[in-house]
This record gives C-alpha cells, sequence and structure tokens, in this order.
C-alpha cells in the first residue's frame, strides 16, 4: 500500500487524484492551510492523515512540522497546490508576486526538502503539476508564469540530483481546467465562464496517475495535457 502526500486536495485536479487514490485504498496525507480545513479534508477522505502548514509561509513550514508527526514512509509527493493573480508588470505588487511564488514554489521546494529522506528509502516519485504557464509567458501573466516556469527549474535540477537515487520526478503541464481556480482567472479577465469548454480534472487525474503507476525501469519527464475541444 502506497503512501501519497497530496498538497491542492480541496479542489480541482487535487481533488480528483485524491479521490482516485482514495478509492483503491492508498495511504493519503493530505497537505492543509489550517486546522479548519484540515478537519473538512479528513470529513471528505475518511482514514486519511493531514498536515496543516501555510504554503504562503513557507519560512514557517518546517516549524509547523515540528509540532506534528510526519509519515515514515512516502512513496509520492504531490504538488499540486497552487494560486494565481493576474495583473501587468506595471501594477503587479511585491505582495502579489511574493504570494504567487510563495505558494507555487517556494513552499513546493521546501516540502520537498522534508519529504526526500522518506522518498529516496522507497524510491519514490515527486509530481510537480505546472501549467501552460510554465512553458510560456503571456502578458498579464508575469507573476504566475514566473512561478511556473521556476517549477520547472526545480523539477529539472531535481530530476538530476536525486536520479541516482532512485527517485523520478515528473512535471505535468494543463492547459486551462475546469477548477475553481479557472473560474476566478475569468472573474479576474472579465470574462462569462464555461467549465464545458476546459479541460474535466478528472482528465488531467488519469494522466498524471499513468506517469506515477508506471514501472520503475521509466520515467515519464514532462507531461503536457491540452483541452482536446
Amino acid at each position: 500500500m502506497a503512501t501519497h502526500v497530496i498538497t491542492g486536495a480541496g479542489s480541482g485536479i487535487g481533488a480528483a487524484v485524491a479521490r482516485r487514490l482514495h478509492a483503491r485504498g492508498d495511504e493519503l496525507v493530505l497537505h492543509a492551510r489550517d486546522a479548519g480545513r484540515a478537519k473538512e479534508l479528513a470529513a471528505e477522505f475518511p482514514g486519511a492523515r493531514t498536515l496543516v502548514g501555510d504554503l504562503a509561509d513557507p519560512d514557517k513550514l518546517s516549524w509547523a512540522f515540528s509540532h506534528q508527526t510526519l509519515p515514515d514512509r512516502v512513496d509520492s509527493l504531490l504538488h499540486i497546490a497552487g494560486v494565481v493573480d493576474l495583473g501587468e508588470v506595471g501594477e503587479l505588487t511585491p505582495r502579489a508576486w511574493h504570494h504567487q511564488l510563495n505558494v507555487n514554489l517556494v513552499a513546493p521546494a521546501e516540502l520537498t526538502r522534508h519529504f526526500l529522506p522518506q522518498l529516496r528509502t522507497t524510491r519514490g516519485h515527486v509530481i510537480f503539476v505546472n501549467s501552460g504557464s510554465g512553458l510560456n509567458a503571456h502578458a498579464g501573466w508575469s507573476a504566475y508564469a514566473a512561478s511556473k516556469h521556476g517549477l520547472k527549474a526545480l523539477a529539472d535540477s531535481l530530476r538530476e540530483e536525486e536520479h541516482g537515487n532512485g527517485v523520478r520526478v515528473t512535471s505535468v503541464y494543463p492547459g486551462r481546467t475546469a477548477s475553481p481556480m479557472q473560474a476566478k482567472v475569468h472573474q479576474q479577465e472579465g470574462k462569462e465562464y464555461d467549465p464545458g469548454r476546459w479541460i474535466d480534472p478528472e482528465s488531467v487525474a488519469t494522466a498524471l496517475l499513468m506517469a506515477l503507476d508506471l514501472p520503475g525501469d521509466a520515467e515519464v519527464n514532462d507531461l503536457t495535457v491540452r483541452p482536446g475541444r
């Protein structure tokens, strides 16, 4: 029975992945930003453990984890949580930059640091759910795209560093996916949101699980998922 540490399990792609892994009987350790959210996740996924820490404040994650029991075994670390705030370079404040860089890049690096010993022991898998913005940047997306370009660099470096330890590293680049985040993006863009136009989170979950379940003799490095309509 594999143990998976998952961020972003409360909605969208993260929730779809967590449901699939929970349904097949795997052990889940679900990250939550606070105790209230942890209680909600525990109710939604009976038997799952929770881990509380604010990704927006990665400097305090180590302190938060020191007051909790971390899993002894970790087979995969799935970085799925993310935030987005659109704005042109001439308008974005340092606060907007810091928030997106912290949640989307620095916190995943810090979580990875904490769980690398367990992942090395199990010859485990780290999966970063990136974005099309991690490959191409467009007007109005600078801070978010910068955080996701950085996430690609983190994944690429980690892959080379840990290959000899048997740790696999995969980056998944979904296009626009029907989720609360996508609804927020449309609101910021001033556009009407039609979830039927975009990728179903379950489809991204299927692609992610394919990479996760691949036999140990192979590794998917980069996986791009685009709307099929």
